[in-house]
């Protein structure tokens, strides 16, 4: 895997991957806006004991703008620059421009409960170049690019001592709250380990020390042995759905060997990981022909310092699905993580609801 590092006109970083040498010459482009400064901050949820974040910069990103004119399109013009530039090179990692966290946050406000800045990291993972493709339709070789890239983020991002958790997820699909349809991913990097994957850490931690084995080790066998929700049998990775879903079509992509992260896998696993990761996403498009919504999560360790060895990294996929004829959904950081990112304050919603008047 080869990398290239850049700094946009605004200051954001950029980084360009490919499995062949990147030329000098690609020029860092980002779209014309107006400067955004965000400032996240986050309140305590003191019933639920989790942290909201706010950031009401959000509100005004892009949404779901004509393929020509998509912040993602590649730059064809000089006159009309987007985030991704022109230049032979196969996926594109690039800042937020509206962040959920940023390491730059140092907004705090006076509340009724505990409040504190919204720092952290919020990238944009770009798969590829054609904005008609997808995830499950790249080839093997570009789906096993993309595991190295989610790989090399997290350590990067990860040996940030103010980053205790990196979440890399893919939202797909307008019914998954996708504002734009380029294929692309994003990563979440949070001050402290969100409720979701804190959770499963506490049941692997228990597992492993009864057992000296991850959870997922043993999960997986059995599932293997059952073979009636297994999906994909590489000979290092395997995809089922567990006998424990929770929503219908719910699958679990999980490399044999326990691995805390993504990068600790060698060039035989990662590709493996790749060739069931893409059997599942071809399986969910060809069943319903048409390009499948879905929440696709990257578990995998804390980002603290420690070894971790009851984490097991591994996918998991969360297809939209209808019930009651409305789809119910939330998306990446909110059902991955555990985590909710509120685009307003409950200040401003209060006062909108206070001028009403109704009559009795």
């Amino acid at each position: 895997m080869f990398r290239k590092d850049l700094i946009k006109p605004d200051g954001r970083r950029l980084h360009l991957y490919s499995r062949k040498p990147i030329s000098d010459g690609i020029i860092a482009t980002n779209p014309p806006h107006d400067p955004v400064k965000p400032n996240p901050h986050m309140r305590w949820h003191p019933l639920r004991g989790e942290w909201v974040i706010y950031a009401s910069h959000r509100q005004d990103r892009t949404f779901l703008p004509p393929k020509e004119y998509s912040p993602l399109a590649v730059t064809k013009s000089m006159d009309f620059p987007t985030e991704l530039p022109a230049g032979d090179y196969e996926m594109a990692v690039f800042e937020n421009l509206f962040p959920a966290l940023s390491l730059g946050a140092e907004g705090m406000v006076q509340s009724s409960v505990e409040t504190q800045a919204g720092v952290g990291v919020c990238e944009v993972v770009v798969f590829t170049q054609d904005p008609d493709a997808s995830l499950g339709a790249l080839s093997v070789e570009e789906v096993k690019l993309v595991l190295q890239v989610l790989a090399d983020r997290t350590k990067e991002i990860g040996a940030n001592p103010q980053v205790k958790y990196v979440l890399p997820f893919e939202n797909r699909g307008v019914e998954v709250g996708v504002t734009l349809h380029h294929p692309h991913g994003q990563i979440y990097s949070y001050p402290f380990v969100p409720p979701v994957p804190a959770k499963m850490l506490e049941m692997q931690l228990k597992h492993f020390e009864k057992n000296g084995r991850t959870l997922l080790q043993d999960f997986t066998a059995t599932e293997v042995n059952d073979g009636r929700r297994i999906i994909a049998n590489e000979k290092t990775a395997k995809a089922y759905l567990p006998a424990c879903a929770r929503y219908a079509y719910e699958t679990w992509v999980v490399p044999d060997r326990p691995v805390a992260w993504l990068y600790d896998l060698n060039e035989d696993e990662l590709m493996d990981l790749a060739k069931t990761l893409k059997t599942v996403l071809m399986k969910f498009d060809k069943m319903w022909d048409r390009p499948f919504p879905y929440l696709l999560t990257l578990f995998q360790a804390p980002t603290d310092g420690a070894a971790h060895p009851a984490a097991h990294a591994h996918f998991q996929i969360f297809p939209a699905y209808r019930t009651q004829g409305k789809l119910k959904y939330l998306a990446g950081t909110e059902l991955g993580g555990g985590i909710f990112v509120n685009d307003s304050y409950p200040e401003v919603k209060a006062a909108e609801l206070q001028a009403v008047e109704v009559k009795f």
